[in-house]
């Protein structure tokens, strides 16, 4: 073998061990960010990345981002499995014009945001938005300041969404919580331990079911919590709960339109409940509505086993 041919195999191995590096450093199970990072960095611990934009494309499906010190770590599209999380930390995602996070995965896939600080800025669009995927988690979160929604929730195939221990406020076009399924899209929803306060309307859902528990929805423009039916069957059970101070605390409109309320304080709302074109409003006779403008009528009474 001449010197020449070993140069160029050589050549060949490092290129190929160069090229497996990099694809180790783009399929980490675990990357980081840091506020003082680079995005040129392979996102370890000890060479963070800058934003999640950067760490996503160095992540695996199914792998996790974290946030090692404060800092805003920009908007990002998932369109794999991941968790993006921070734990006692500032992790603020300025979305100003634009979306924070856009969820477009495949039907399989789960996306956990958890401890995250959106902020709009007033101008954000929505603080995030769901297109496609199985599963969205939102955890020990905070989104503030858009103009359309805090979450649109609009899946074009059967997709969950669990939002726990979540304050959203200022969503000044939409509310903190659309739940609009597009085309074949379907959509079950559960709110735990959440607070909605100060946007044009709480949660409004058009389609799938929804539950509500534990959870605060106040200061709502027009609507605290809005069944919308287009002509899909929606259901909200709404449980443990306080809704206050809203244009209409309770709104189901249509015939498709159904919310079943256990438990709940319906307070200081312009109107406390309203049912309209045949929407339903039951309850199971253990709510208190009470020092609304105008009170409105429940339209059915429930009893349980």
């Amino acid at each position: 073998m001449n010197t020449f041919t070993l140069i160029r195999r050589l050549a060949a191995v490092v290129l190929l061990y160069t090229l497996f590096a990099g694809s180790a450093y783009a399929q980490a199970t675990r990357t980081w960010v840091s506020g003082v990072g680079d995005d040129a960095n392979p996102c370890s611990r000890t060479a963070p990345c800058k934003t999640f934009a950067g760490a996503i494309s160095k992540t695996a499906a199914s792998g996790s981002i974290s946030v090692l010190d404060p800092g805003g770590f920009g908007a990002v599209t998932i369109t794999k499995s991941i968790t993006i999380e921070s734990d006692g930390t500032v992790a603020g995602i300025l979305n100003a014009g634009t979306n924070g996070v856009i969820v477009n995965a495949g039907a399989n896939d789960v996306v956990t945001l958890r401890g995250l600080e959106f902020n709009g800025a007033l101008t954000g669009i929505n603080g995030i938005r769901f297109l496609a995927g199985g599963r969205l988690i939102v955890e020990d979160s905070s989104i503030q300041g858009n103009t359309t929604n805090g979450i649109d929730f609009s899946p074009s195939t059967a997709a969950k969404l669990l939002v726990r221990n979540t304050t959203i406020s200022r969503s000044a076009g939409g509310s903190a919580i659309s739940i609009t399924p597009t085309g074949a899209g379907t959509a079950a929803v559960t709110i735990e331990n959440s607070r909605l306060y100060s946007n044009k309307s709480g949660l409004t859902a058009t389609s799938g079911t929804v539950s509500i528990k534990d959870s605060v929805i106040t200061q709502s423009d027009l609507n605290g919590v809005f069944a919308n039916s287009s002509g899909a069957v929606v259901t909200i059970n709404l449980n443990d709960s306080l809704v206050s101070d809203n244009g209409v605390g309770i709104r189901s409109l249509n015939v498709n339109s159904g919310v079943f309320v256990s438990n709940t304080t319906i307070t200081g709302n312009g109107t406390g409940l309203a049912a309209l074109s045949s929407g339903a409003i039951s309850t199971y006779k253990n709510n208190r509505l009470f020092a609304n403008g105008s009170p409105g009528v429940f339209t059915a009474i429930l009893t349980g086993d």
